[in-house]
């Protein structure tokens, strides 16, 4: 019956559409699950086949750019403080850890960033609201949210060619896995970050 209602999923005219808002909603909301999302479609593109695997790329990337640009130009026109959320402790402390980083190679830590979901969030916000140009940024922020989608995908389609059970356990292990990697790269950008001090940053 899942397996059923998975292919009925996949096929649908309205599973692109889904994928897009969620990704798009991952953006915003990091409790969305924008990863787990394009990894469970590109195990269902290699165990059902549709939808197609550079649909769900081209969709996912697509996506997260638009997510990452509106971010941006929230940070350019509205700023970094006028909502409240802005100015609770947690997102204060990243955007200055995105404004320093920025700093020093935007180009590595908008890639970085990509697949950390609250750094994201942080790290385009901090991108508009800073001044770094459109014509640096936006570039930049497509190249990631490509590999991105790509990555995402072929975890999915690698373990739905890997693990024999059909779409439900191809579709379950691959949203584990992306949860798992998603903590993981967490985990350990928290543990690079330098500890807050008393006096002004080197």
């Amino acid at each position: 019956m899942l397996d059923d209602l998975l292919a009925q999923l996949a096929g649908s005219p309205w599973a692109l559409p889904l994928l897009f808002l969620l990704v798009v909603g991952d953006a915003f909301l990091v409790v969305i699950p924008g990863e787990a999302s394009v990894t469970a479609f590109g195990a269902l593109a290699i165990s059902i086949g549709h939808p197609p695997i550079p649909a769900v790329i081209g969709v996912a990337a697509a996506a997260a750019f638009v997510g990452d640009a509106a971010l941006y130009a929230i940070g350019r026109f509205v700023g970094v403080d006028r909502w409240r959320w802005m100015r609770a402790r947690r997102v204060r402390a990243a955007m200055s850890w995105a404004n320093r980083r920025l700093e020093r190679s935007m180009a590595a830590i908008v890639f970085t960033a990509r697949f950390i979901p609250f750094a994201r969030l942080a790290v385009n916000l901090t991108a508009g609201a800073s001044g770094v140009p459109a014509t640096r940024f936006l570039p930049v922020a497509a190249l990631a949210a490509t590999g991105w989608a790509a990555y995402q995908a072929f975890v999915g389609a690698a373990v739905a060619l890997l693990l024999p059970g059909g779409p439900v356990v191809a579709v379950l292990v691959s949203i584990l896995i992306a949860l798992l990697l998603g903590t993981a790269v967490d985990l350990a950008s928290r543990r690079r970050r330098p500890t807050k001090k008393n006096g002004p940053s080197p």
